[in-house]
């Protein structure tokens, strides 16, 4: 099976998941809490889970869906929260929570999905013992979440933030769930402590790149590919690697801290272009693939094994 194959039938197994459970949810909340997750999206998180575990014990997947999903639960709960604090209006293609509901309620959604990640870990079929380290591991992670919004979001009034500290930005805020994704596969699936690390830290850095290359797909992205508003971290003054790299050329992004044209957008990817940034930003992207899949080497070698390190490949190659 290649990973076009694999990913589809993943996320499809994954959204039956989805609609079983939050398909039919009653009341304002219960809607607003699955209006994400019934919005679609490629399910990669659930995607680096199953082959984790698979990679560690072929066929322990089935045993760890509801583990799957409940990383999916956790990125769906920072996304709307991400949304309030950005101010984002569109995200899938459909409108954010906080601006089909209220910001009241958009909270309240993401806390309901954020309690229910750790009620569908206990759900696995695993040790007990295995599954106190999932939970563990997931709670750790999502206060290095919280961490990692919170830098980015301190970056935004700072004129002096360093690379070393974006990435360190980016660890937090994306590459830990990616890592926690691997590593509670591998837990789950009763994987010994040098092949959960291994795991563990591919998803980290794998997931580092992710969110590099999702900096670059939020500027040159149209709506209709991404699925969110073009060109946001650009307008909000985020503090990005393109950002940086582009300052040490010369060229200050914060003028271009307010409503853009789509002219004006396209006239900055050519100078991005022109000065060799986004060229320097995908190199640090393909180093930190590189190395990730370097961490997996030691795993036995498998048709997941091979998939895991196809889809490293893909976080790079993708476009939305």
């Amino acid at each position: 099976m290649d990973l076009k194959e694999y990913l589809e039938n993943t996320a499809e197994q994954v959204d039956k998941l989805i609609y079983r459970y939050f398909g039919e949810t009653c009341g304002e909340l219960g809607s607003a809490s699955s209006h994400l997750l019934l919005a679609g999206g490629k399910r990669l998180r659930p995607v680096m889970l199953i082959l984790s575990a698979d990679a560690i014990r072929k066929g322990s997947s089935i045993d760890v869906m509801p583990a799957a999903l409940a990383l999916e639960l956790t990125h769906s709960f920072t996304l709307i929260h991400d949304d309030i604090m950005d101010g984002d209006v569109v995200r899938r293609g459909v409108p954010t929570v906080h601006t089909k509901w209220d910001m009241p309620t958009a909270i309240l959604a993401g806390d309901v999905l954020f309690a229910s990640a750790f009620e569908f870990i206990a759900m696995s079929d695993a040790p007990d013992n295995a599954k106190v380290r999932a939970i563990s591991m997931l709670g750790r992670t999502c206060v290095q979440i919280c961490e990692g919004q919170h830098m980015d979001m301190s970056f935004e009034s700072r004129d002096d933030v360093l690379e070393g500290e974006y990435m360190k930005m980016v660890e937090k805020k994306t590459g830990v769930l990616y890592a926690a994704s691997a590593g509670i596969g591998g837990i789950l699936a009763g994987g010994n402590p040098s092949y959960v690390d291994a795991l563990y830290h591919f998803g980290l850095g794998i997931g580092m790149a992710f969110q590099i290359q999702d900096d670059i797909i939020d500027l040159v992205a149209s709506p209709e590919v991404s699925g969110k508003d073009r060109a946001s971290d650009l307008r909000e003054g985020k503090k990005t690697l393109i950002a940086m790299k582009a300052f040490e050329k010369g060229l200050d992004l914060s003028e271009y801290r307010r409503d853009l044209s789509p002219a004006e957008i396209d006239a900055v990817i050519r100078k991005l272009e022109s000065l060799g940034v986004l060229e320097e930003v995908r190199v640090t992207a393909r180093d930190l693939i590189k190395n990730g899949k370097k961490r997996i080497s030691i795993l036995p070698d498998t048709e997941e094994k091979r998939l895991l390190s196809d889809l490293a490949d893909y976080f790079l190659a993708r476009s939305y």
